[in-house]
């Protein structure tokens, strides 16, 4: 996975400097999408939340000491639809109920950008409020749509906020096959929030955070 990781550097860095390298891009892309694609590891277990709406699991990541979450369920909706909400974008801001602010720094076309972005304290601020500099890509996968992104140390952190850092996430989502007007949307996130928390906190959040993401997508794509 490290090297999966030092490739994703890679193309990010390529990408942010505008020095672009289709080789690198589409090898990056290759192995990205082999790093993401857990879904028949049972090495994951159930961190304490599962809902109407999506189940949550955990496993120790291998890019920092804290865990790489999967969160699985099934959206009523067709897979572009549901990406356009999740992706960066007009629809992002609006739903999400963690999300407080968001800026396109840079886009280098449409399914490629920088983006810095603010989330809401948690737990009654024992999380304080948290900023974030993303690259973010999206692409197709097999039957459906990958989005999906990693965090970049770069600019000054915003005063009141720390700046936690998204080692490689990513959200897949494909249609169902006997029902190709629902979709299955995985999602898998290995967040470093930083600052001195006790793990107990970050589970507790993490594992709220992505089961009310899925509440909260729902209710957008019905309006």
């Amino acid at each position: 996975m490290s090297a999966i990781f030092n490739l994703l550097k890679e193309i990010f860095t390529f990408q942010y400097m505008k020095h672009s390298d289709s080789n690198i891009f589409k090898r990056t892309r290759s192995n990205i999408k082999e790093f993401y694609h857990f879904t028949e590891d049972f090495s994951y277990i159930l961190s304490c939340k599962k809902t109407n709406n999506a189940t949550v699991w955990r496993k120790p990541s291998e890019e920092f000491s804290g865990y790489l979450y999967k969160a699985q369920g099934v959206v009523e909706d067709v897979t572009n639809r549901i990406v356009d909400h999740i992706r960066p974008g007009p629809y992002r801001l609006d739903w999400d109920s963690l999300m407080t602010t968001m800026d396109i720094m840079e886009a280098f076309d449409e399914n490629c950008c920088v983006m810095r972005y603010t989330t809401a304290g948690q737990l009654w601020n024992i999380i304080a409020p948290r900023e974030f500099v993303d690259f973010s890509y999206t692409t197709s996968y097999e039957d459906g749509i990958l989005t999906c992104g990693i965090s970049l140390d770069c600019g000054e952190v915003r005063p009141n906020f720390v700046r936690g850092f998204n080692h490689p996430c990513g959200w897949f989502c494909v249609p169902l096959q006997d029902y190709p007007s629902h979709s299955l949307l995985t999602g898998y996130i290995q967040t470093e929030l930083r600052g001195m928390l006790p793990q107990s906190a970050v589970d507790t959040a993490m594992s709220s955070t992505l089961a009310n993401f899925y509440s909260d997508l729902k209710k957008a794509l019905k309006t």
